[in-house]
């Protein structure tokens, strides 16, 4: 595990906990579900995600773990050349619930410094829409503020909600083509 010994000496300081929230207009939460419910696609979706790939276990059933890379952060990793490393985690599906669509994970591994982070997302439907909330809890990251943290998970979720929704227009677009012609 990617751990520094320091991290376990530490004086415990109370949990960061966060929350995001995105609003669509124009699309069904079931639509948007479906996006999030393939739980080793994220780096479809999550801006600067370029790796998210399968290691453990089958894509949405509790348990299954996936290895996300090469996303930035408001605060990324320097290595002792001070060049920039590959940001990266694993990230373990503990509880996904189709019918209330949502779904809780949490970090076992990375170079990022999250220890102890569990971030639940919830899929539900508005009036002429959806929305989906983003929870989270960590303890204090090393080099980061909590702003930085919000920051992150805000426009990383504004960006993966604006490409869902394209995605869906898209499909829509081609959809009525191809049934008039």
């Amino acid at each position: 595990m990617a751990d520094n010994d320091d991290h376990h000496g530490k004086q415990e300081q109370p949990k960061w906990q966060g929350r995001a929230c995105e609003e669509l207009t124009g699309v069904k939460a079931e639509q948007i579900w479906a996006f999030l419910d393939d739980f080793f696609g994220l780096d479809k979706w999550f801006p600067t995600l370029t790796t998210c790939i399968p290691i453990q276990g089958i894509s949405g059933q509790p348990g299954c773990v996936r290895f996300c890379a090469g996303f930035k952060t408001p605060v990324d990793n320097k290595d002792d050349d001070h060049e920039e490393s590959v940001n990266w985690t694993k990230q373990k599906l503990l509880a996904i619930n189709a019918e209330e669509m949502t779904l809780t994970y949490s970090i076992v591994d990375g170079n990022v410094g999250f220890y102890g982070y569990v971030s639940t997302l919830t899929v539900a439907p508005k009036e002429n829409g959806c929305y989906i909330e983003w929870k989270y809890e960590v303890e204090p990251v090393k080099g980061w503020r909590l702003e930085d943290l919000d920051c992150f998970i805000s426009s990383g979720l504004q960006v993966m909600a604006r490409r869902m929704k394209e995605a869906l227009q898209a499909y829509e677009v081609i959809m009525q083509y191809s049934s008039s012609s």
